[in-house]
């Protein structure tokens, strides 16, 4: 097992603001940290959960970057609006119709579980605005599916009562708890608090779990865009971070290591006795690797030091 790395402690001037924003006429939550004009860290968030997923990791790298969480439509605390496109493609406007709205020009992308999915849409939207991307646990190569996916994916082969049953009974605060201790080995366990679980399912409303349903079955089209995202990153070859939990029962390590096939030259680390939610079990590794990999980007090195503030 790795030693732990120590992270800095976190200045009062580095804390998380909580803001809302009307994207496309929803009215959007999102966590911003750092300051305004440092390179840009953007995290799409993963299921089942929302921007508090990044609450602990945005102020320890706030003090060089500006860190920006969004809630997507029907999840945290964003609304849910009648009209939006709850599906991977409708995710994916709205993100670079927020990035627009907050003038982001030039990011770097986190991509972890469905983020990944949203991200990569984002960014073969808009290549030339994706300075690096880091990949925690988030899969699109179709033959490293873990066995925790072969449920669903009988499913979308031959849909019945009983499978679909299975997705909508998976909504609901156990399923949440079954998702985030996906993975989780017993001696890392007690980092994994409560919260996610009980404060997502507390937000959990009808219609949003309809829109969670939607989403799982919605990963059957999803995989047919798994090769446009392979596509892409054969094509731009963006600097790329892989932090990988590979206990994960989605995503093992073969998924991780699948990414090197079209990015011969992407770092990859493995947390060997790391899941599928790296930021709650391992978070100070996980800040150490990508400080140092924000780093060595030539926009970061060229952004020089943050300004000072009081």
């Amino acid at each position: 097992m790795n030693a732990p790395i120590a992270s800095p402690i976190p200045r009062s001037s580095d804390a998380v603001r909580h803001r809302r924003i009307v994207v496309d006429g929803c009215e959007a939550f999102y966590r911003e940290a750092g300051p305004a004009d440092a390179p840009v860290l953007l995290l799409p968030h993963g299921y089942p959960c929302s921007s508090f997923e990044f609450r602990n990791f945005m102020p320890a790298l706030a003090d060089r970057w500006r860190l920006i969480a969004p809630d997507f439509p029907g999840f945290g605390y964003s609304d849910t609006p009648d009209d939006f496109d709850y599906g991977f493609a409708g995710y994916a406007r709205f993100l670079a119709a927020f990035a627009e709205r907050l003038g982001l020009q030039r990011y770097v992308l986190y991509l972890h579980d469905y983020g990944s999915q949203i991200g990569l849409r984002l960014a073969i939207q808009a290549p030339d605005k994706v300075a690096g991307l880091i990949v925690q646990n988030g899969d699109i190569y179709a033959d490293t599916l873990g066995p925790q996916y072969q449920g669903l994916l009988r499913h979308f082969a031959h849909p019945t009562d009983a499978t679909g049953k299975a997705l909508t009974d998976a909504v609901s605060e156990q399923g949440y708890r079954d998702e985030f201790l996906n993975g989780v080995v017993a001696d890392l366990e007690p980092r994994m608090s409560p919260d996610l679980w009980t404060l997502h399912w507390a937000l959990t409303t009808p219609a949003r779990a309809d829109i969670a349903v939607a989403l799982m079955e919605g990963l059957k089209e999803n995989l047919e865009w798994f090769p446009r995202y392979q596509a892409y990153l054969r094509e731009q070859a963006p600097p790329t971070l892989i932090l990988w939990g590979p206990r994960d029962g989605y995503m093992p390590e073969a998924a991780a290591r699948a990414y090197l096939r079209d990015l011969p030259q992407a770092q990859l680390h493995l947390f060997d006795d790391g899941g599928h939610w790296l930021l709650e079990t391992h978070l100070d590794r996980a800040v150490a690797l990508t400080r140092g990999f924000l780093e060595s980007l030539p926009r970061h090195k060229d952004a020089g030091p943050a300004r000072q503030r009081s």
